[in-house]
């Protein structure tokens, strides 16, 4: 078969309109990832799809829609949580699964009594459906089981000559398929993450069931009603193991493989500590922009000849889950730990409840390191220490060499020079000090570093846990705690990040406001970390 290639152009999407409604292919870009597309009322048009992708019959597809009002007819009804979702989501990356109509063909559902159906965004694919005047099945636009592509190359490479064109419109912004929610149950339930994400769709739904095959694998003999739930998908040619480990564990783990055609899968800033090549995905606290990249460094691995290849576990908050999803099923549910106890790393704004949550942990088998508390040490403190703090900020900070924190704290957090000076001055000792104490821990540590990421102590932490609280709740906490009043616990406030700069780079965020029921929250965080080998 010839494939032709096609471009964006009123010429360009008329063709591929002419072409899908004869019953051919035609490999479309969306805003998650390229798809394969084909009038979603033709049978026999759907059975080229898996001819072409070598797809098993037994994985359902996903028929896209031009217009909202277009829903109606391909389901048996549309409940008013669907169309929460349509008006909050839509155009967009979700795929909501309902009872069908029987007016799509049987080959779509493969089986089952329901259907999934989204309404893309990209422009492009818009056009198409509109050409076509039909919905249509579009699953990736690749071989099953190959990393979804993302690009127009990566179609060209695996399905040319497969299929009848592929219209080349860029990148795709998104980069994972889209979430696909269920609606056909008692209640929503998650069955694949992807743009939109879990935390989204409760604020329309409320809670919303995470089904298990998200993480793990499918159990035995079960359908598959989503698509991405069975089989191994978006592999490279390489073996892909994830690695669950602090860039520092990563880096150090990986570093003493060996062996040809090994690399690194990693954030970007792990990538200065390898000796072995690697690729970068994104940065660790960025999970739309692993989402972008990840595919594409999939792809790449293949032109580079890998043959195995360590994977750095992302977060699986937020679109974090959507990636993670992804990688696990990559590496085909292979994750290595390192045999060194985890390391956690506890943050959030003063106030917010932090030694709260670290006592409650610490019944659960976590030993506690206070920086804050440690920080008070002779051993960080010393003469060397006070003399630079007084040059900088004058002597009334330490009268007769004797610390006055709250003098020293009024001096240096008046401005963001001011807290940089203080933190270049104390950092490095307070940092060979955690080090020392970090070396001689033999269990599972909670590190409480209220500047742990400015510090770049995150580097030493597997996972990262935040504890938020309302501010006037934090306000009175630092008020009774220090002996401050409330305009020196103010300027305490502006001198530190936001809640946001926790909050999106946290693993789990624990919210310790009025009615919260903290110690059953904490006791759940720990079954949850013992599950995930962290205790």
């Amino acid at each position: 078969m010839r494939t032709q290639r096609l471009d964006g152009s009123p010429q360009g999407i008329a063709r591929a309109g002419e072409i899908l409604r004869a019953g051919g292919l035609v490999a479309i870009p969306t805003e998650t990832v390229y798809g394969l597309a084909a009038n979603a009322l033709d049978g026999s048009a759907i059975q080229k799809i898996y001819a072409a992708k070598e797809r098993p019959g037994d994985n359902p597809l996903i028929a896209h829609i031009g217009e909202v009002s277009q829903l109606a007819a391909l389901v048996k009804a549309v409940p008013p949580a669907a169309q929460r979702l349509a008006e909050a989501f839509w155009p967009g990356p979700l795929t909501i699964i309902l009872e069908r109509s029987g007016l799509t063909a049987p080959e779509m559902s493969c089986g089952l009594n329901t259907v999934s159906v989204r309404l893309p965004a990209h422009p492009l694919a818009q056009a198409v459906i509109q050409a076509a005047g039909v919905p249509l099945a579009a699953p990736s636009a690749n071989r099953s089981g190959r990393p979804s592509p993302t690009c127009f190359s990566h179609v060209w490479e695996d399905l040319n000559g497969r299929v009848d064109a592929i219209l080349d419109g860029g990148g795709c912004p998104v980069g994972v398929e889209s979430t696909v929610v269920s609606l056909a149950g008692e209640r929503p339930r998650l069955l694949r993450p992807g743009g939109v994400t879990l935390a989204q769709l409760e604020s329309v739904l409320g809670p919303v069931e995470v089904d298990p095959a998200v993480l793990s694998r499918l159990e035995p003999g079960r359908e598959a009603p989503s698509p991405g739930m069975k089989y191994k998908h978006y592999a490279p040619q390489a073996e892909v193991v994830m690695a669950d480990a602090s860039p520092e564990e990563f880096a150090a783990y990986v570093n003493a493989q060996a062996g040809e055609g090994l690399y690194a899968l990693c954030f970007d800033e792990a990538a200065p500590l390898l000796r072995v090549p690697s690729l970068c995905y994104g940065p660790r606290f960025d999970p739309e922009a692993q989402a972008r990249r990840l595919f594409e460094a999939l792809h790449q691995l293949d032109q580079l000849g890998a043959r195995r290849v360590y994977a750095q576990r992302p977060s699986q908050r937020g679109v974090g889950l959507a990636v993670y999803n992804r990688l696990i099923r990559a590496a085909a549910f292979r994750v290595e730990r390192p045999q060194t106890p985890a390391v956690i790393g506890l943050v959030g704004p003063s106030g917010a409840g932090k030694s709260t949550v670290a006592r409650f942990l610490a019944r659960q088998g976590f030993f506690h390191l206070d920086c804050d508390k440690m920080t008070k040490s002779a051993g960080v403190y010393d003469y060397n220490c006070i003399k630079d703090l007084r040059e900088a900020f004058g002597g009334e900070v330490a009268p007769d060499f004797v610390l006055d924190r709250q003098a020293l704290a009024q001096r240096a957090f008046q401005s963001p020079q001011g807290v940089r000076t203080l933190q270049a001055i104390t950092f490095p000792r307070i940092l060979a000090e955690v080090r020392r104490r970090m070396e001689a821990r033999t269990g599972p540590l909670l590190l409480d570093a209220p500047t742990l990421f400015e510090a770049g102590l995150d580097g030493a932490c597997r996972r990262i846990l935040a504890v938020t609280a309302p501010e006037a709740a934090r306000l009175a906490r630092v008020m009774a705690r220090d002996g401050l009043g409330e305009a020196e616990a103010r300027l305490r406030f502006r001198a530190q990040p936001g809640e946001d700069f926790y909050t999106s780079r946290a693993d789990w965020v624990v919210e310790n406001g009025p009615g919260v029921e903290l110690e059953k929250r904490c006791a759940a965080l720990a079954a949850e970390l013992k599950s995930g080998g962290c205790l």
